[in-house]
């Protein structure tokens, strides 16, 4: 049946609009966004509304696309001061802990996998497949909880997660890769497997670090004359960091957020507006490819393995998952509390990057792929659904977040980072006008701090030095690097 491209692009668009919809209505419940993303998949799926789609290789196209702007932009977004402290643990847990959770699940699967109810009938190699394809935590369900919902972490854990699940996709894609080869070719050469580990992790953290420190260089000196194109211009970069890297035998996905770290934490010019449009873009891919990898699975398929699905989710959420983070961190003794191991334990969310890997075993047909693939999503559910609406629950009982500060922004304007100087909003109090005059010249500013503008009601004022001051006006100040700003209730 030959469809128009208009047609194509009406149900994509309605297909989008929905999930989106269906979303908005889960986040009221606590329902992670993500999560609804892939039943509306489902629901507008074979077993659903009736849309076919099953090209894995497609699917696959699309979430690596999708997968390497997530990864980049979430580089962008964490600052290095925040994850410096971490940064030991954090590198820990994305590569040992990878390591454990994939011997410790493999070898559990290959147990069960000649029960009465399972009948799975894995090889040992293909029951480590199918635990490497789950052994990283999902970097899009991470950032995307801990940041809506407002999770405010102690003891530097959420750079600390955030760090482990933007790093440890390589490791689960490398173990992936290297097991399907295996099986392929019949053998399991520790020596191999140890060489590309290495070559791949070196080559991708050196290409990551060089390129990124590249585009930065280019990208302040290349002086655009549309400064629309800068955006276009860095995702063209995400790509031609990924490629490149590939083609040198590297890890694309580990340059890529390394990259991004480079970028994010250097002086760019238009980082603001690159940093907006990476992150609209990023919620178009996260949507698209949740959408897509829920499309693919067919649900009734699902069905022949929902004991064995149970089984390894019980599992990896109550053994792999804790053995993995507290061997891992074994080296850091007492620095990181119990509660705390505890909570990482429990952020062991599975999403879009396993299934994304649990697509390679099918197109590459290796024998058991579908199965791995249905088992991979049925595990994901259950990791969204348990893990991911009882987080912030978790972190609560734990005593382990704090509240969320409002942070005031009645401005909205920002300054970008190649000015010397910073933008602060200062609230008029009856006290601090009583104590040193209510007209802008009594106020003792510090030198290299100039008052832009004053907001009053919703009204907003040019201010000059005989302006009167009211109660409750909000003040705009910049301060340049140095100056101390006053606080926003200065008395």
């Amino acid at each position: 049946m030959h469809i128009s491209l208009e047609i194509g692009l009406l149900v994509g668009s309605l297909l989008i609009f929905g999930s989106i919809l269906i979303s908005k209505t889960g986040y009221r419940f606590g329902i992670p966004t993500l999560l609804m993303f892939l039943v509306a998949g489902m629901l507008f799926g074979t077993d659903g509304l009736g849309i076919q789609f099953d090209n894995a290789t497609q699917a696959q196209y699309i979430g690596t696309i999708a997968l390497s702007i997530i990864l980049f932009s979430g580089g962008m977004d964490t600052k290095l001061g925040e994850i410096r402290p971490v940064a030991l643990p954090g590198i820990m847990l994305s590569t040992v802990g990878v390591l454990l959770t994939t011997a410790l699940t493999g070898l559990f699967i290959y147990f069960i996998s000649g029960w009465q109810h399972t009948e799975i009938g894995f090889s040992l190699l293909g029951s480590l497949l199918l635990a490497a394809t789950m052994s990283s935590t999902d970097s899009a369900s991470v950032f995307n909880i801990l940041r809506t919902q407002r999770i405010n972490l102690r003891h530097n854990l959420r750079p600390m997660l955030e760090l482990e699940s933007g790093s440890n996709d390589p490791m689960a894609y490398l173990l992936t890769i290297i097991l399907i080869q295996c099986i392929q070719s019949g053998s399991l050469s520790a020596g191999d497997i140890a060489t590309s580990l290495v070559l791949q992790f070196a080559v991708g953290g050196a290409a990551g670090f060089l390129l990124g420190k590249a585009v930065v260089w280019l990208v302040n000196r290349i002086n655009l004359k549309n400064e629309e194109l800068y955006p276009v211009l860095m995702v063209s970069f995400v790509f031609i960091i990924y490629c490149a890297t590939f083609l040198l035998k590297g890890n694309g996905y580990l340059a890529v957020y390394l990259a991004g770290l480079v970028i994010g934490n250097s002086r760019l010019i238009h980082k603001k507006e690159t940093s907006t449009f990476l992150n609209g873009m990023t919620w178009l891919l996260q949507v698209v490819m949740f959408l897509v990898l829920g499309l693919l699975v067919n649900p009734h398929e699902m069905l022949g393995v929902t004991v064995t699905a149970i089984l390894v989710s019980l599992f990896m959420v109550l053994v792999a998952r804790p053995a993995s983070v507290w061997i891992s961190l074994l080296p850091f003794g007492r620095k990181i509390s119990a509660k705390s191991k505890w909570f990482i334990s429990w952020v062991g969310l599975r999403g879009a990057a396993p299934i994304l890997f649990a697509t390679y075993p099918v197109v590459e047909n290796v024998p058991g792929g579908e199965q791995i693939f249905n088992i991979v999503f049925f595990v994901t559910l259950i990791s969204l659904v348990a893990q991911g609406m009882t987080l912030p629950w978790a972190a609560r009982k734990l005593n382990l977040c704090d509240p969320v500060p409002e942070k005031p922004d009645f401005f909205g304007i920002e300054f970008p980072d190649t000015m010397d100087s910073s933008l602060h909003e200062m609230r008029c109090t009856k006290k601090m006008l009583a104590r040193h005059g209510d007209h802008i010249r009594d106020i003792p500013f510090p030198k290299g701090v100039l008052v832009m503008l004053v907001k009053r009601d919703d009204r907003f004022l040019v201010p000059n030095g005989d302006l009167q001051l009211h109660p409750d006006d909000i003040l705009l100040i910049v301060a340049q690097d140095g100056a101390e700003p006053p606080s926003c209730d200065a008395k």
